[in-house]
């Protein structure tokens, strides 16, 4: 008897590395980038109280988180399009301009899904080498053939911790051709403080040839709800709607995003509890003669080369302290680990396991 068979795929499917440990009840989980302090109090009520209007549809269009959108950062309602987490922006923007044999280009180390949305349309991934884990400008130019149709980059990026400032950011948008798509990740903007910096959001808001995407993951600590959102010209934002799947935010989510951004407290008090903290984990992992990055997102990749133990030693003893680590190898990035910002007993606990026991 003939079956149906799906299509060959052939790709690396995504791996988020372990979130949970059997038989742990009290794990510090310190491997997946997410808000310590979680969303605002005005989210968790709004997620409690509409729980009783599961059995009705949202709103296919997310109106009022649109507005909410760009009245917050000045943007026209019709160049933004809200979906499942930033992922689902960078899956359509993959759909509608992605042909089989196409080529995209992205650093040879960053996020994972780019490359999976990518092959999943048909298109060759094409990697440019990085300059001390930091993408390269040169090398992602000389990558450039007749087929190539987008450039991904996260500023910051993860994660390798590391990102270009506004004058490399604008260089490179300037030594693409017009017709290549430059899609530029912000999902960890908001953490970044660091003067020479500005977001994908900030520089290309009239540009008609850049794709910006958003999430409410890490810093707005919704990452559960699954919410994101792009913002571009009003034709490629037309071309993505027409293929994003309907009712595809959950009502209880829009108003979650909305009530997150009018807390902008909230968003401080994040903003401030990362920069403390990050602070010392930089200064105590050099201690300790990891390779890092300098203090940047809320994590850091934490190279184990100058240690006398590799990445697997490290990562089990903080296992072994109810601790969770990433682990690196479905990034290729050998002997590395990364960890993310907790919140203060999290981190304390990190520390003491690092100063004790490494």
């Amino acid at each position: 008897m003939n079956l149906p068979e799906p299509k060959n795929i052939n790709i690396n499917s995504y791996s988020s590395g372990l979130t949970r440990i059997v038989n742990s009840a009290n794990l510090i989980k310190l491997s997946q980038n997410e808000t310590p302090l979680g969303p605002c109090p005005e989210a968790s009520k709004i997620i409690k109280k509409r729980l009783r209007t599961l059995s009705r549809y949202p709103d296919g269009n997310s109106n009022l988180l649109r507005d909410k959108i760009g009245k917050k950062f000045k943007l026209d309602k019709d160049q933004i399009i809200v979906g499942s987490g930033s992922d689902e922006i960078i899956s359509l923007v993959c759909q509608a301009f992605l042909e089989k044999n196409d080529e995209v280009i992205l650093s040879e180390n960053s996020f994972l899904m780019y490359r999976i949305y990518a092959q999943i349309n048909g298109a060759r991934v094409v990697y440019s080498k990085e300059k001390n884990n930091t993408f390269d400008i040169n090398e992602t130019i000389q990558s450039i053939t007749d087929k190539t149709k987008i450039i991904f980059i996260a500023n910051p990026n993860n994660p390798t911790g590391t990102y270009l400032d506004q004058n490399d950011i604008l260089k490179l948008r300037s030594l693409i051709p017009s017709h290549i798509l430059l899609m530029i990740d912000d999902a960890y903007a908001e953490f970044m403080i660091d003067k020479d910096f500005k977001s994908g959001l900030d520089l290309f808001k009239d540009f008609k040839n850049v794709v910006v995407s958003r999430t409410f993951s890490k810093i707005y600590g919704l990452a559960n709800l699954r919410l994101g959102w792009g913002y571009s010209s009003k034709d490629i934002i037309k071309s993505l709607n027409l293929i994003r799947p309907p009712f595809n935010i959950s009502g209880l989510t829009q108003e979650a995003g909305v009530a997150s951004l009018n807390n902008q407290k909230w968003l401080n008090k994040n903003i401030k509890h990362n920069t403390k903290w990050s602070k010392i984990f930089f200064n105590k992992l050099l201690e300790k003669k990891f390779k890092t990055n300098n203090p940047c997102a809320n994590f850091f990749l934490m190279n184990c080369d100058q240690l006398n133990l590799n990445s697997e030693d490290v990562f089990n003893i903080f296992l072994k302290s109810n601790i969770l680590l990433r682990k690196m190898t479905s990034y290729g990035i050998k002997n590395s680990l990364r960890v993310s910002i907790g919140n203060n007993k999290e981190n304390r606990k990190f520390l003491e396991v690092l100063e004790k026991k490494i």
